[in-house]
């Protein structure tokens, strides 16, 4: 149970406050409601753009780091289809230096085109090394858009293409942050050792006077009911033939969320698990094999990947997933399957409790849902799911007419 209060500033900042006096650190994490769903099409990696950029320093203060270097602190920060977070550690007697350096980039950003350039060409870098000349790097910049016809998860949190990010300006550059980086697009959570006046105190004193602006209203285009299968074959010289197959599925607020996560459990969670037991140690098809959901707020996508054996033909490969798939829809899962994944859930909620950042984390995401609270009701929804539920999510998830699927094959290097 994570206990915690929370608050709103004037400025609509939604504050959360954990205390937990156990601990000698205190952690903020502020969470800003963008992620790259939010971009225009034509610009794409403007949110992770600004992860970066958001470390450049900001009107009052030129470096972000040094400051909190001083102090005992360290920070990161990461970029999601639906998020971006921000988040930092300091010994507890000095968070006011996270106050302090929290809301004046949120307050006035540094806009140095300096700055700019610097983050431009380490984002391109970045574009260049993980997913254009890393093996398999560029999978989901082929796969999102075979999934996603008009959803905006149709493009990776890096962007589309490079040139973006090459053609970014100043002006789309400050359009894009006083269009987003809002205190009432954001959620702050401080834990740790501190306690509730003095968050409200130090909020109000850091935050307060930064003036709200209209947030941007969401009309995102619904992605339709995928009617007819897709697929996709590219090659690259990568070690081996990968399989990637992909489902339509619910979002992560959801009432149907927890049974598909479990479904993705079933099939690949461990060596017993349906996909590994048959495919890879049985019959060795695969070297490797995996199923997971991708956890978006927005409906997403249920995932199963697998590197496969050389000489064995990647369709033949999909036929054998498949059969797995029909054995989970026709013959239904077992008691003992269910419960299996529902004590590994339990574990991993409990193991992600362990770190105050975490909790932090957690109940930044979780208040997404109109309900941080969530973070103590999971255990108990995860709990009431039953065979029923997986059995009927599994007939709504894995029908061959919502499927995806990308046949990435090895060639051999000249």
């Amino acid at each position: 149970m994570i206990k915690f209060d929370q608050f709103t500033l004037a400025n609509g900042l939604r504050v959360i406050v954990h205390e937990d006096p156990t601990v000698q650190l205190a952690v903020m994490n502020i969470l800003y409601d963008v992620g790259s769903r939010d971009e225009d099409p034509a610009k794409t990696g403007f949110a992770h753009l600004f992860e970066h950029l958001m470390f450049g320093g900001s009107a009052n203060i030129a470096s972000y780091d040094e400051p909190l270097q001083l102090v005992g602190g360290e920070n990161n920060a990461f970029t999601s289809t639906d998020i971006t977070n921000f988040y930092l550690t300091v010994p507890a007697a000095n968070i006011e230096t996270g106050f302090w350096l929290e809301s004046d980039r949120m307050m006035s950003l540094s806009f140095d085109p300096t700055v700019l350039e610097v983050q431009r060409k380490v984002v391109i870098e970045e574009f260049k090394q993980r997913y254009l000349n890393q093996p398999y790097g560029d999978v989901w910049l082929k796969l999102r858009p075979l999934a996603f016809q008009k959803h905006p998860y149709q493009w990776a949190t890096i962007g589309k293409e490079i040139s973006h990010i090459e053609n970014a300006t100043i002006t789309d550059v400050k359009d894009f942050f006083f269009r987003h980086y809002l205190p009432n697009n954001a959620v702050l959570v401080v834990a740790g050792n501190v306690n509730l006046q003095q968050v409200k105190n130090l909020s109000e004193k850091w935050f307060g006077s930064i003036p709200a602006v209209k947030r941007p209203e969401r009309n995102l285009i619904a992605e339709p009911k995928q009617k007819h299968k897709r697929t996709l074959e590219i090659e690259a010289k990568v070690p081996a033939n990968a399989l990637y197959k992909t489902w339509h599925m619910s979002g992560r607020f959801h009432d149907d969320y927890y049974a598909s996560d479990f479904l993705s459990d079933i099939l690949s969670r461990g060596q017993s698990s349906r996909l590994y037991h048959a495919l890879v140690k049985e019959k060795e098809i695969f070297t490797s094999i995996s199923s997971f959901v991708m956890g978006t707020v927005d409906p997403g996508l249920l995932v199963v990947n697998g590197r496969v054996k050389d000489g064995i033909d990647l369709k033949d490969a999909e036929a054998e997933v498949d059969r797995v798939l029909n054995e989970v829809l026709h013959q239904g899962i077992t008691e003992e399957e269910l419960q299996k994944v529902k004590n590994q859930a339990e574990a991993s909620l409990q193991f992600g409790e362990v770190e105050v950042l975490n909790r932090a984390m957690n109940l930044a995401f979780a208040s997404l849902s109109g309900d941080a609270d969530l973070v103590n009701k999971e255990a108990q929804l995860m709990e009431q799911i039953s065979l029923d539920d997986i059995n009927r999510v599994s007939s709504q998830i894995l029908r061959e007419e919502n499927s995806s699927v990308l046949y990435y094959k090895g060639v051999k290097k000249e």
